[in-house]
């Protein structure tokens, strides 16, 4: 199915879609690759704090990069006025680049359908989003007496690309993006803590405006902020650490997953590169990045290339299967194209980036990897933290942790990061779940000063020895 008239009348109104096509073509047909991006998006921000509405914006930005590629080089040239003069200017800028290298234009799958079209600013009016905030704000206050400070944000976004390849191809993806987000502060006495939570996802303003949803992240956000009244100073030392499911995958996404992205292997600085078909964790591990599951915040149905999302396995049972790649890096490693050349918008050129990337299920309860532990930690999320991509190394704090003692969850602890590496890590894991989560729909992921959204996740499991830091 091809775009409608009136959504391509967003990017085409003072360029038509033939003449894009033939100066794209004409530009790119002597070198190795390259692409026509054009990109119309609407965003919006409202935050409230402090019982007010602090700020609220409303923006629509649209452009074009147009992109040439010759063996590991490229031009591109960028313009934020979509006109055939402004197509002619940017072509001139490419003519530096030649090739003699044959092309590398694959046959593309036709791509997915995996979240609504609509628009989700034109179902819901601004003051029920402003009346939504205050709604939350009210609610979270009256939990606990305790709770000194509440802030909210509602974001939305509705972007609509169109991609033409050097060989004329032609293809689009129209994505809606919607995040409500809740942090609360809690205070007594002179010690306070806080708490955040969220839900977001490739849909439309309803599914946040549910009361069931919005109060399970608002009761959530007050929780963790009273937890902190409670906890102990984190243990130190080398201990057994049992992780839980959902979004303490961030820790794999970072400390594997990065390492993991074709670009990284292409110039050797990964701790994976050249490791295809050696075990790389322990058996019974297989990490997957799929950009294919319906609706998630990850989720893409063509990437910033054209190419289709797929399921990339990148390690099963240990061993290493597959890197993720965009076009350029593809090429140059004589590997499948993944679907993962992504970038913020039409200001940037894409590198290879991480969608939906989790760990499979295994086999065990996680009441019997709780039980296993006798004295250790149990690490159900974190704040973020380090990651150095080519020895894997890694430090992580920890949002929400507890004592494990005697096979039992107990205690909660504060001030607990944890310090390894990778590829050691998922060596000492010896024990997985049978419950795989993936997160709520909050994550976003930096790489080359560009943000995208994606998706993290695991099952539980249990490494059997890591460095734990803390102040006990």
């Amino acid at each position: 199915m091809d775009i409608d008239q009136n959504t391509a009348n967003l990017l085409f109104n003072e360029l038509s879609i033939d003449e894009a096509t033939k100066i794209t073509t004409n530009t790119l047909q002597k070198l190795d690759d390259g692409e026509l991006f054009l990109e119309y998006s609407i965003s919006e921000h409202l935050y409230l704090d402090q019982n007010i509405i602090k700020s609220s914006s409303y923006n629509i930005d649209k452009g074009f990069c147009l992109r040439g590629i010759s063996d590991d080089k490229s031009i591109t040239a960028i313009s934020d006025n979509i006109t055939k003069k402004s197509l002619l200017d940017a072509s001139e800028n490419l003519k530096p680049l030649t090739s003699n290298s044959p092309k590398f234009l694959p046959k593309l799958l036709d791509k997915h359908d995996l979240y609504t079209k609509e628009n989700p600013f034109e179902n819901i009016d601004f003051d029920k989003k402003v009346k939504l905030l205050y709604e939350i704000n009210d609610y979270v206050r009256k939990q606990n007496n305790k709770v000194s400070q509440a802030s909210i944000s509602l974001s939305g976004g509705w972007k609509v690309i169109y991609i033409i390849r050097a060989d004329g191809f032609k293809t689009f993806d129209i994505r809606p993006q919607v995040n409500l987000r809740v942090n609360v502060v809690s205070k007594n006495n002179n010690e306070s803590y806080s708490g955040s939570s969220g839900l977001g996802g490739r849909y439309e303003y309803e599914k946040l405006l549910q009361e069931s949803n919005w109060k399970h992240i608002s009761d959530e956000a007050v929780r963790l902020s009273l937890m902190g009244f409670d906890a102990k100073k984190a243990p130190i030392g080398e201990m057994p650490v049992v992780l839980g499911n959902s979004f303490s995958g961030v820790l794999l996404h970072e400390a594997v997953g990065h390492g993991l992205e074709g670009d990284f292997n292409r110039k050797g600085t990964s701790v994976f590169s050249n490791k295809i078909g050696e075990q790389v964790t322990a058996k019974g591990i297989t990490i997957v990045d799929d950009g294919t599951i319906n609706s998630l915040r990850g989720s893409i149905n063509i990437d910033d290339e054209g190419t289709p999302s797929s399921r990339t396995v990148l390690i099963e049972d240990g061993i290493l299967k597959n890197y993720m790649t965009d076009r350029i890096n593809a090429k140059l490693m004589n590997k499948p194209l993944t679907g993962n050349g992504r970038r913020t918008s039409y200001k940037y050129s894409p590198v290879v980036r991480m969608t939906n990337t989790f760990m499979e299920n295994g086999d065990k309860n996680p009441e019997e990897i709780i039980s296993s532990v006798k004295n250790g930690i149990y690490a159900k999320s974190f704040h973020g933290g380090q990651v150095d991509i080519t020895s894997g190394k890694f430090v992580f704090t920890t949002a929400e942790a507890y004592l494990i003692e005697n096979g039992k969850i107990t205690a909660p602890i504060k001030d607990a990061t944890l310090i390894g590496s990778g590829i050691e890590v998922m060596n000492n894991v010896d024990m997985i779940g049978n419950d795989l989560c993936l997160d709520p729909g909050i994550g976003s992921c930096g790489k080359a000063g560009q943000m995208v959204p994606v998706g993290v996740g695991q099952p539980t499991i249990r490494i059997k020895k890591i460095t734990v830091g803390g102040s006990k």
